[in-house]
């Protein structure tokens, strides 16, 4: 049983902090997890609902480094390591690793942009190679493959379980300290001479000098009044499942693949089930009253989608699928920052749904700012939120098509 403080218990709401992290979901779970790790004694987690109610709850949990820039593709190669090790490294529960390979596949007029992507992801020590043709009937038997010339291929890459290492990261946490509180909303950042001082719930106020603001499709609640406004948008996504025909073998299922030609992202569900995202999202919503279930339309497109890639899923049937909601920023990458003109809080937003691969990094990254005053795993200036009021968004010129028009899962 997770050790886990719900709403009847705010009576052991802490009057102080060491750090408060708000949002549940896998990075702040894993911001906090890092933060005990570094010695802090009082690590609390504050979520509105129950862990994993947004984004990572419903995510696809794709794990591969392939991205059209390096920070991304670090902040993966880093967090893979977690995945793999994960009993040495975290020690609690488990991720659900699966390394089934994962296949990136682009449209012909692309293949330079892939080739220069693969080259950067070798350079910064990514096993992963282009593969022609033959080479992707080889490697994924079931594939479609006269509308692509190359893919890049990614061995050790592939999917895990979004609930259970969400879970487990609340176990390391929680052993090393840390308290989670779900169903204990946070109301506002305490502010005084434009510092830090506390965070405001529902159960009590706990004053604290940090904080860091991971409340996915949540975050404009907690900004807007301290003044911030980083053009977040909420959107809703859907996914639907399909179950294996006959023709599949349950022994081998098949690889992770990202179809930038169907706009598509898919990956075994189960042993005998595929989980397919497709359609295009849809932004401006309320997360407060999201339908959580999945359109006639959306479950069209993914089936068409699917089957024009491995066309044994013609007549797939239809198991189930549902919708969730992550929040975007203007450019579609993640803002991961301290808070410009406002001491001890952090945030981590606008992610676009992409941050489970990499949220244990960015855990790692977050702990290392909030105690010794900068990240050392790695640089996240690109990351900063002042990239838009400076006029430079973060533009991938190696982007296949329009990147945020994909699902929040990917």
């Amino acid at each position: 049983m997770l050790p886990i403080n719900g709403a009847d218990r705010s009576r052991d709401l802490p009057l102080r902090a060491d750090a408060v992290v708000i949002g549940g979901g896998i990075v702040g779970v894993s911001a906090a997890y890092q933060l005990a790790m570094t010695g802090l004694q009082n690590v609390v987690v504050v979520e509105r609902k129950q862990l994993g109610a947004g984004a990572t709850g419903k995510s696809g949990a794709l794990v591969r480094c392939h991205y059209a820039n390096p920070p991304e593709t670090l902040l993966t190669l880093h967090s893979l390591r977690i995945f793999t090790e994960w009993e040495d490294r975290v020690g609690f529960g488990s991720p659900g690793f699966e390394p089934i390979g994962f296949l990136q596949i682009v449209a012909p007029e692309d293949e330079p942009k892939l080739r220069a992507n693969v080259a950067v992801q070798q350079a910064a020590g990514v096993e992963t190679w282009v593969v022609d043709r033959q080479d992707l009937r080889d490697i994924e038997p079931l594939l479609r493959t006269d509308d692509a010339a190359v893919a890049a291929f990614e061995p050790n890459a592939g999917y895990a379980d979004p609930n259970a290492t969400l879970y487990g990261f609340a176990e390391a946490a929680a052993a090393h300290g840390a308290r989670i509180f779900t169903h204990t909303p946070a109301l506002s950042v305490v502010l005084e001479g434009g510092r830090v001082v506390g965070v405001e719930t529902v159960s009590g106020t706990i004053e604290t000098e940090r904080v860091l603001i991971a409340a996915g499709s949540w975050a404009n609640n907690l900004l807007a009044p301290l003044g911030i406004d980083l053009g977040l948008q909420p959107v809703r996504t859907q996914v639907a499942i399909f179950r294996w025909p006959a023709a599949v073998d349950p022994r081998r299922g098949h690889r992770v693949i990202i179809d930038a030609v169907n706009h598509s992202w898919l990956r075994p569900e189960g042993r005998n089930a595929t989980l397919i995202g497709a359609e295009r999202s849809v932004g401006d919503i309320d997360p407060d009253n999201l339908d959580e279930g999945i359109s006639p339309k959306a479950i069209a497109t993914a089936r068409d989608v699917l089957a024009a890639r491995l066309p044994v899923f013609h007549d797939a049937t239809m198991r189930g699928g549902w919708a969730g909601t992550y929040m975007r920023s203007p450019d579609g990458h993640p803002i991961i920052d301290r808070a410009p003109e406002i001491e001890g809080l952090w945030l981590m937003t606008g992610d676009s749904g992409t941050s489970f691969k990499t949220a244990p990094a960015i855990g790692i990254c977050l702990a290392e700012w909030m105690t010794e005053g900068c990240p050392r795993l790695m640089d996240l200036t690109p990351f900063r939120a002042s990239r838009f009021t400076d006029g430079e968004p973060w533009l991938d010129a190696t982007a296949y098509g329009d990147d945020r028009v994909l699902t929040v899962s990917r």
